[in-house]
């Protein structure tokens, strides 16, 4: 029988880091560990109660249960806009603007497979979600990762992607607040990225779901002037209302972008389950005084978190935003792997090695506040028995 191989594009690619990893978690909680994952971002709280009721009550409705439309019904598109117009004072057409997504992830293919050719190019952040660069590779474009550095306080160096050869980039992927480094956004950065996008034709892809975690300013890159004619924004509710299983995001830009999208996705998937849709535009009425009592336990969770790595004798930035804390390993460690795995096997914490989001992170861990108070106080007294 002849041999049967995969595609050659599985070949630029690994198992992604968490799906391994918590394989290893699971095996050492089989044999008695009880591990305390302070790993994935992952919201451990719940949706607001009014979202679950309107989901409860319309799933027992007989005429919900059908295809729904690629574009997503109507209530929810105009839920986020609405949403984008009160928090971030962007207007959007809710017909032309926005297209509702099976989370962020499922985003950036789409938007991968609309824009990009074989052999395109991508600027890449360096740390950054690992999926910017594996997705790039899926689809076969040619990746220029551009540096963030602590020492520019996480920011692109434009003066640095100016010395690039940009002839093929098509796209660049940014994230702020940031994911890992809790590098908050402002408009001077994105006014930039704007002028960089509009002046070399290179789409700015902004990745933006962590804008309503311990942040008090949330920003979307499209209150920008211009930004609508070069930028895509996707934003979540996995983070800003506690639905990550829920699978409910969106992007938004201007009509011909999103028509383009809509091409791939529609090829791909189908419109999301109409209770859920639903039930997630009434989460998107919450007031701010959901997010701020929300906020107030991240608060808590990230005191500890901030004592755990002082434990640990890393350093950090307190004026980070979003549901992680990044802090720089101490110079006894080779790199942050040795540091992740030596809580984990002597503590039985489970932490994120920054190399996992590039070379730039190697000397950094991520620890993540989706874990109860008294959960993150054990991890604490833990590393400080175990770990010297």
């Amino acid at each position: 029988m002849k041999t049967i191989e995969p595609a050659r594009r599985l070949q630029t690619v690994s198992e992604y880091y968490f799906s391994k990893k918590l394989k290893e978690v699971d095996e050492m909680n089989r044999n008695g560990a009880d591990v305390i994952s302070l790993g994935v971002g992952s919201p451990d709280l719940p949706p607001a109660a009014e979202a679950i009721a309107v989901l409860c009550e319309s799933a027992q409705q007989a005429n919900v249960h059908g295809y729904q439309p690629y574009v997503g019904i109507p209530e929810l598109r105009r839920a986020f806009a609405g949403w984008y117009q009160k928090y971030y004072h962007v207007e959007l057409n809710p017909d032309t603007e926005i297209q509702p997504l099976i989370g962020s992830k499922e985003g950036i293919l789409h938007i991968s497979l609309a824009f990009l050719n074989p052999g395109d190019a991508v600027l890449i952040p360096n740390p950054g979600y690992p999926t910017y660069s594996s997705v790039s590779r899926l689809v076969e474009a040619e990746l220029i990762e551009y540096d963030l550095l602590e020492s520019n306080n996480w920011q692109p160096d434009f003066d640095a992607l100016e010395r690039l050869d940009l002839s093929k980039v098509k796209l660049m992927w940014v994230n702020y607040p940031n994911m890992p480094t809790g590098a908050p956004a402002s408009r001077e950065l994105f006014e930039k990225l704007v002028a960089f996008g509009r002046k070399h034709g290179i789409i700015i892809c902004h990745d933006n779901p962590y804008s309503f975690i311990l942040n008090d300013k949330p920003l979307s890159i499209l209150e920008i002037k211009g930004a609508k004619e070069i930028c895509i924004e996707l934003n979540s509710l996995s983070k800003s209302q506690n639905m990550p299983g829920w699978r409910m995001a969106m992007l938004a830009s201007n009509a011909q972008f999103v028509q383009w999208i809509l091409k791939v996705k529609s090829n791909i998937d189908s419109g999301q389950f109409k209770p859920m849709m639903l039930a997630a535009a009434q989460a998107l009425q919450a007031p701010q005084t959901w997010y701020d009592t929300m906020n107030s336990i991240y608060r808590k969770r990230r005191n500890i978190a901030e004592k755990i790595m002082e434990v640990l004798h890393c350093t950090f930035d307190p004026k980070q935003s979003g549901m992680f804390l990044w802090g720089k390993i101490p110079g006894r460690y080779a790199n942050s792997g040795e540091l992740a795995d030596t809580i984990l096997y002597q503590a039985h914490v489970f932490i994120v090695p920054g190399f996992i989001f590039g070379s730039n992170g190697n000397r950094y861990i991520r620890i993540s506040l989706c874990c109860k108070e008294e959960k993150l106080e054990e991890a604490l007294q833990r590393i400080k028995q175990h770990v010297h």
